[in-house]
């Protein structure tokens, strides 16, 4: 498979990292177009000799042009990729240094290489591994192909068997007539023909048994694919979305959906054959009703296969928020992208598919306040064929919503709160073929819809809650107005999932120790609702730290030098019997917007001291990096000189060895020592004495999560309104203005069952 095809299935996040590598050098169409022939190219070799670099460039021009060629002879200049252009593009910027083109595409295919390495080196996969009960069904399947392949071959014999028995009956009299002597063989040819019929009967019975044989071997196979494996995918791709090293690979299913649906098809096709045959010759067979009942049968296999092939395989997600799905905002652009397993030609360009919001939803009626949003534009897409894998899909990019009807103060209060409310998209489609219609639907996950960016931390509780709870269809939208609780070692890989997407580095044992102590409080290990998400809101404490390790510790993280949760008192009983100068970092217990302290061990005066420094917030880390605090840190005790107390890493790594590659400044001085009119300064990190956190815990107000829509910071609709606005190319020049021409130009944007045998 073409390395290109590969990245074609990585996550959106990823595919726009490969994008940026083309970005205003070289178009991503011609990679696109040209993948396998790029690909089989020396690159490297090219760059560093001009007559190799010269020869590269020309096949490439050729490419091009019978490419376009083939665009002019199957008439479709208009539809298809404007190859001209692309070759009058690679003539126009590398005819005069082809040199230049070889080390950008070598330069760009090596990157390719590194960024799948990346995912191959992580847990999610997205190549699926065959597993024995896989390979039990892909042998099935395979060897269903190859039974109606050579069915296929019989029912052709016997159109041929029926043509020369029906012709020797109907000329027959006719020679005897021309020819008296005939007459005498007359019972002996009679006799042939009605063997010849006898067998020909025989046969077809044997044919209709074999099919019977198919169509309940597909019958089973419809009922694993229906009933286990699709969702048993869904299940994974819910685990998924919440942060679970799932593999959601739809390539097996795609597989075995298109195959069966091509032996059904098949299958149908080879009926008719047979039943034209017992109306068109005088030797019929009397099975015309079994052959109806057959296609009967058939029919339903299809008809049961086809309306549930049509999946979401990329749940709803915001371009600023990739690694949170299911969360929407209301006026921020989304996207979705819906699937069709069963790609046979005769279905393509078939199904155009319309997003309808809370369609059939109860909740509408029965939960009092329940808000209702409609789509801002009509997005209806046809599925089609336009990757190289072969996918018959659309992608919805440009999707947004809009509320029909707020809540207002004084009317019916809702039982929900905003973050709590969940809604569904469905995707629906109706497929004519073969004078059958198919009436087609498929639903997203249930999706929560905020109107401010503070309320994504409480809805991405709730998504996290729901998914870890709901796993069959049809999903309970009113979950939340009576929650289930969540036992520990539910929430305990949850919790693990969430610091692994973030991070790439997942809980540990006794990190979940700690925080099962924190969270769990009663015997039978239940967590409530409320305690996660609300009265003490355990769960901003988490999310506070999470958003600290993305914006500022993830390296040091990943590399597993953050202890993180830790108690006092295990941080105690760890360091008490250490050299003096060991510490540990560890996250603050009081500061729910997430902070990180470091906790070390001092004797002196022949006594063992735990000392802890005041937690750096994100606003302190985001002016100096944890590890260059570490390193500056200097403890300024009267009467004695400065030092850095700091030394070994828990358990006994050099500070130096864990923390050097990270420091982003050598010393102190931040000011040049050259110019000597000004009085030197230096950035200080130290304490006078050893304090430790802040305790008891200071109290936090809680976020009302049901917040005025008011109230939206501005800041990030501008932020949200400029990822949208960059993600056109035509206007990914913006990205390289400076940030006083992005703003100008930003705001002036902003004007516009079986058979028995």
């Amino acid at each position: 498979m073409a390395q290109w095809q590969e990245l074609l299935k990585l996550e959106s996040a990823l595919q726009s990292q490969v994008r940026r590598l083309y970005e205003g050098r070289f178009p991503t169409e011609i990679r696109h177009w040209l993948c396998h022939w790029i690909e089989s190219q020396d690159w490297g070799s090219a760059a560093v000799v001009e007559d190799a670099a010269r020869t590269c460039f020309q096949g490439l021009l050729e490419h091009l042009q019978e490419q376009w060629n083939r665009s002019i002879q199957e008439n479709i200049i208009l539809p298809g990729p404007n190859f001209s252009g692309m070759r009058d593009f690679v003539v126009e910027n590398f005819q005069e240094q082809p040199m230049n083109l070889a080390a950008l595409l070598s330069e760009c295919l090596k990157e390719e290489k590194k960024i799948l390495a990346s995912v191959a080196e992580s847990p999610t996969c997205s190549s699926p591994v065959m597993t024995s009960q896989w390979t039990q069904l892909d042998n099935k399947v395979s060897q269903m192909k190859l039974q109606i392949s050579e069915l296929k071959k019989e029912v052709k014999t016997l159109e041929g068997l029926n043509e020369k028995l029906d012709y020797i009956q109907k000329t027959w009299q006719s020679k005897v007539e021309q020819n008296v002597g005939l007459a005498q063989s007359q019972a002996l040819v009679e006799q042939e023909c009605q063997k010849r019929s006898i067998f020909i009967n025989q046969t077809k019975h044997i044919v209709l048994q074999q099919l019977v044989t198919i169509l309940n071997e597909a019958s089973q196979i419809i009922t694993t694919l229906t009933g286990v494996e699709l969702p048993e995918w869904k299940r994974r791709q819910q685990l998924a979305c919440i942060g679970g090293p799932e593999d959601t690979s739809l390539e097996l299913l795609h597989k075995w959906f298109t195959a069966v649906a091509d032996v059904l098809l098949a299958v149908r096709e080879q009926l008719q054959k047979l039943q034209e045959q017992d109306q068109n010759y005088t030797n019929s067979s009397g099975l015309s009703t079994s052959i109806a009942e057959m296609d009967g049968f058939t029919r339903t296999l299809i008809r049961n296969l086809l309306t549930n092939a049509l999946v979401v395989e990329k749940q709803p997600v915001m371009q600023n928020l990739l690694h949170r799905p299911l969360i929407l905002k209301t006026g921020v652009r989304f996207k979705v992208t819906v699937r069709f397993l069963a790609n046979l030609p005769a279905f393509k360009d078939q199904l155009k598919v319309k997003p309808v919001f809370d369609k059939d939803v109860e909740e509408v009626k029965t939960v009092s306040g329940f808000r209702l949003f409609d789509f801002t534009r009509d997005d209806s897409k046809v599925l089609d064929v336009d990757s190289p894998n072969g996918a018959l899909m659309a992608a919805f990019e440009h999707m947004s919503l809009k509320e029909k009807k707020a809540r207002t103060k004084g009317s019916c209060e809702s039982p929900l709160t905003v973050t709590e409310e969940l809604h569904i998209i469905r995707f629906v489609t109706v497929l004519h073929h073969a004078g059958e219609k198919f009436d087609i639907e498929a639903s997203s996950l249930p999706v929560v819809v905020v109107s401010s960016s503070n309320q994504v931390p409480s809805a991405w509780a709730s998504i996290m809650w729901f998914n870890m709870l709901s796993s069959r269809e049809p999903m309970n939208l009113s979950l939340f107005i009576n929650p289930p609780p969540l036992t520990w070692e539910q929430l305990a890989p949850l919790l693990s999932w969430q610091f692994l997407s973030v991070g790439q580095r997942p809980l540990d044992p006794d990190q979940l120790s700690m925080l099962h102590d924190k969270i769990v409080d009663n015997p039978d290990g239940l967590v409530h609702w409320t305690k996660f998400s609300k009265d003490e809101s355990v769960w901003m404490w988490i999310d506070g730290i999470l958003d600290l390790i993305k914006k500022h510790l993830a390296d040091l993280w990943q590399d597993g030098y953050i202890m993180g949760f830790v108690s006092k008192q295990r941080t105690s009983s760890l360091l008490l019997n250490k050299p003096a100068g060991t510490f540990l970092i560890r996250f603050s217990e009081s500061i729910r917007d997430g902070a990180i302290t470091f906790s070390w061990v001092d004797h002196s005066n022949g006594e063992k001291h735990i000392h802890a420094v005041e937690p750096y917030t994100k606003k302190e880390l985001s002016v100096l990096s944890l590890a260059d605090a570490i390193n500056h840190y200097t403890l300024t005790t009267p009467g004695r000189s400065s030092t850095n107390p700091l030394v070994y890493l828990y358990p006994d790594i050099p500070k130096e060895s864990a923390f050097a590659r990270y420091y982003k400044f050598s010393g102190p001085s931040s000011t040049n020592k050259n110019i000597t009119e000004y009085v030197h300064r230096m950035l200080a990190v130290f304490s006078v004495n050893p304090t430790p956190p802040p305790s008891p815990p200071r109290d936090s107000p809680l976020m009302d999560i049901d917040m005025d829509i008011n109230q939206t910071d501005s800041s990030q609709k501008l932020d949200e309104f400029l990822t949208d606005l960059l993600d056109f190319p035509e206007w990914s020049h913006l990205q390289t203005l400076p940030q006083e021409r992005v703003a100008d130009s930003v705001f002036t944007f902003q004007e516009h069952g079986s058979l028995t045998q």
